[in-house]
């Protein structure tokens, strides 16, 4: 259950001709994954939740707060992903210094993660789309808009539609899914610098007063909505003060989910050793500043008691007289929300493809199209049931999984950079992850702390997608597993 696979193993299972992925991608290109994948629902929704109800403009510090867990994570990351260039990000990272159970585990995890974060994506731009076509007097059939908003049975046609759409263009190959991206990348960003330049003429500072507005208690009641730390320590959750900022940090944390992606993609790295890192913390550092900029502008344009919890940005600017900025908000929400639903399903194939190579998963998944050179079995496959999932089924309360699920990857990657630096101290590393064993420790913390003030509810959940794994493991993984093949 512990053995481990060697990263010269592991590196040399990515050359057999029927299980290789072709390499295109360069830092440029992983820079604009990462930033297409985190600039997405947190930044147009979330800001204007956690101003509201849990921060106020102190909303800019929980954001930097996120940030910072976030850095850590990636310092760790980037050691990896340059040391272990193979595909399956933090499963990969696991295999080699942890053991094969808790790489199933961490695995099984992504699986999850990426899943319902492509499917809430999709969900969520479907709903931007069918608003920029009410404003045109385009509407909808109510039974293909999805479930929420139909009575009785419902489609969306529109979520189901953009996942298939993505599969497709991931089968054809990494390349194209890069110009894609590319593209609405620039429009994203163009949206987002629009509202911060734009923004600062309609800023008025008595909006920032207070800026950390007194605490008040959280009203949870100790049931299942209740953080665990609260349930474990007795901790009363506050919104607003000092600790509100904490726990403002640990809900806008989703708008930073997807960093994680861009290591997954490290075996179709042309210079995964020197360009890993570049990606990984250069769209860390880009997606930060843009979030603290633009939530110091829409508390500045208005109050942050008056925000809307829907449309923030959009609506902040309707208030200020300027629906004009409104309508570009939601078209750039629209398209951004594209890349971030691509790269999602990206990183849960390769996973897959990673999981599936090892023989943990069937091996008939680990096979490349013999022209894109793409994992396009696990991914016609994932495409076509995330799309169904997405038709079907309104799951904006797994959100908080998404959370859970990427805290707990972050942990593994920070323990496997201690495990690795004292068993193979003598692995070549093209990055080190700096201040070991104090930096990974403290990533460790800063991530369980985020994690015990989830609500109890995420954590059961949690618990039974894990135990799910485990299950398949002993039942399948562990007696197909190559590793323990070759052993045996």
């Amino acid at each position: 259950m512990f053995r481990t696979k060697s990263v010269e193993q592991s590196i040399r299972d990515t050359e057999e001709p029927e299980h290789a992925l072709k390499k295109s991608l360069s830092a440029l290109d992983l820079t604009v994954f990462g930033v297409g994948v985190i600039i997405g629902t947190g930044i147009f929704v979330l800001t204007g939740q956690v101003a509201k109800e849990t921060a106020g403009p102190a909303t800019a510090i929980a954001f930097a707060v996120a940030g910072v867990v976030c850095a850590l994570a990636a310092l760790c990351y980037a050691e990896f992903a340059s040391t272990v260039p193979v595909a399956g990000s933090a499963y990969t990272f696991a295999y080699a210094a942890l053991g094969e159970l808790v790489a199933w585990i961490i695995g099984w995890d992504l699986v999850l993660e990426f899943a319902l974060g492509t499917a809430v994506v999709a969900v969520g731009w479907s709903g931007y789309v069918r608003s920029l076509m009410d404003n045109v007097d385009w509407t909808m059939p109510e039974v293909l808009s999805g479930p929420d908003v139909a009575e009785g049975f419902g489609f969306d046609i529109l979520a189901f539609a953009l996942v298939l759409v993505l599969t497709v263009i991931l089968v054809v190959g990494m390349k194209l899914s890069a110009r894609v991206t590319s593209v609405v990348v620039a429009i994203k960003v163009a949206v987002v610098l629009m509202v911060i330049i734009a923004g600062l003429f309609f800023i008025k500072a008595e909006n920032y007063k207070p800026f950390i507005p007194p605490a008040e208690k959280q009203e949870t009641g100790g049931g299942w909505d209740a953080p665990l730390v609260q349930l474990m320590f007795g901790y009363e959750p506050t919104n607003f003060g000092i600790m509100g900022i904490f726990t403002a940090a640990s809900i806008v944390f989703f708008a930073f989910i997807g960093f994680d992606v861009v290591a997954t993609a490290a075996e179709e790295t042309k210079l995964p050793q020197r360009d890993m890192p570049r990606g990984i913390l250069g769209s860390l550092v880009i997606c930060t500043v843009l979030y603290v900029a633009v939530s110091l502008v829409v508390t500045g344009m208005q109050h942050y008691s008056e925000l809307s919890v829907s449309a923030p940005l959009a609506d902040a600017f309707k208030a200020t007289g300027h629906p004009f900025y409104a309508g570009l908000i939601s078209f750039g929400a629209a398209v951004g929300l594209t890349t971030v639903c691509m790269i999602l399903l990206l990183g849960q194939t390769r996973v897959f493809f990673a999981m599936s190579r090892d023989g943990l998963l069937p091996r008939f998944f680990s096979k490349t199209h013999p022209r894109f050179r793409t994992p396009y079995r696990p991914t016609i496959l994932l495409g076509v049931v995330i799309a169904i999932i997405a038709g079907f089924t309104s799951i904006e309360e797994l959100a908080t999984l998404v959370n859970i699920g990427t805290l707990f990857a972050f942990v593994v990657v920070a323990l496997g950079v201690l495990v690795l630096r004292r068993t193979q101290p003598d692995l070549p590393r093209a990055f080190r992850t700096p201040w070991v064993p104090l930096l990974p420790i403290v990533s460790v913390a800063a991530s369980v702390w985020l994690m015990l003030n989830l609500p109890v509810e995420t954590w059961v959940r949690f618990a039974a997608w894990m135990a799910l794994g485990v299950v398949i493991y002993f039942v399948y993984g562990r007696s197909h597993s190559l590793l323990g093949k070759r052993g045996r």
